[in-house]
């Protein structure tokens, strides 16, 4: 047996043993699988339930709802607004703290409702060693169960296990919630979602897989995946892009040549914040062309 196949049948087996589980379910890779172990180890006693707020874009809702019945699991769908929320919508470093505590907040109120104590959520086990994560500040305070996370599950590995399971997530990027678009300290409200939300559709209907519109309070900087860079710089793609996207209800549409980056709107880790960057390129000293 192969040491996922260890970790797997170990996650399966402990979620056997509890009475029954809600699981935070978003329908990325992480919750499908946390999702599709405990309807394998618990049928009817697992539940999923998908948080239905301004954050989360509509697709990711559609989606989830498709990935549910192709597991075959029961979704619940609770909604909540984190915009009831002040110090969430100041966007401070603490944002995803704020967000997750509603959020999971919400999933334990269904929970009781349902007679269920136990909430599980899709961190694993590489999580843990991503930078400024407060988001799982909450999921410790609130005691969420990681079944990923407690047997070692990284993410590579959640990618396998979902295509044992025959996930159609299994490949699917990461996706972050539609406050992630925008830089810290720039307020979160219903526009600025909004127009990222509509900006994004229109990318993810021309084709592109890896990509996210960060909003830069009316200056849309659009991040695609290094492989299809070369897409975004056709002329007539760039066009295309400033007309609809400017359509939206941005002031301006820009291109970043670095491509996708997770978090690159996030406050700086630790280890980033010592790297030398240049803050004015007119002070930069670069080399002469003459």
């Amino acid at each position: 047996m192969s040491a996922v196949s260890e970790k797997l049948a170990a996650a399966r087996e402990d979620l056997k043993s509890r009475d029954g589980v809600l699981i935070a379910f978003s329908g990325g890779v992480d919750s499908s699988v946390v999702a599709a172990l405990a309807y394998d180890a618990l049928g009817d006693d697992a539940i999923a339930c998908t948080a239905k707020s301004e954050t989360l874009p509509a697709a990711e809702l559609t989606d989830a709802t498709r990935v549910a019945e192709e597991i075959g699991i029961r979704h619940e769908i609770v909604e909540f607004s984190e915009l009831d929320s002040e110090e969430f919508m100041q966007n401070d470093d603490m944002r995803c703290y704020h967000c997750r505590s509603m959020r999971l907040g919400a999933m334990y109120d269904r929970a009781r409702e349902l007679g269920i104590d136990i909430v599980c959520d899709g961190t694993n086990a590489s999580d843990t060693g991503e930078g400024h994560r407060p988001g799982l500040r909450a999921v410790e305070e609130l005691d969420a169960y990681s079944p990923l996370l407690e047997h070692n599950i990284e993410k590579s590995e959640v990618r396998e296990i979902a295509r044992e399971y025959d996930l159609s997530v299994a490949d699917k990027p990461s996706m972050a919630c539609l406050s992630s678009r925008i830089p810290t300290g720039l307020e979160v409200t219903e526009e600025r979602l909004s127009r990222v939300e509509k900006a994004e559709r229109l990318l993810r209907t021309w084709g592109f897989e890896q990509f996210r519109v960060r909003d830069h309070d009316g200056l849309a900087r659009i991040e695609v995946g290094e492989e299809e860079l070369e897409t975004a710089l056709d002329p007539d793609f760039v066009r295309t892009a400033r007309d609809h996207i400017e359509d939206c209800g941005f002031d301006h549409v820009t291109l970043d040549l670095h491509g996708y980056e997770t978090g690159s709107v996030s406050p700086e880790t630790e280890e980033s914040a010592e790297e030398d960057v240049v803050s004015n390129v007119f002070d930069a000293d670069y080399p002469s062309v003459d």
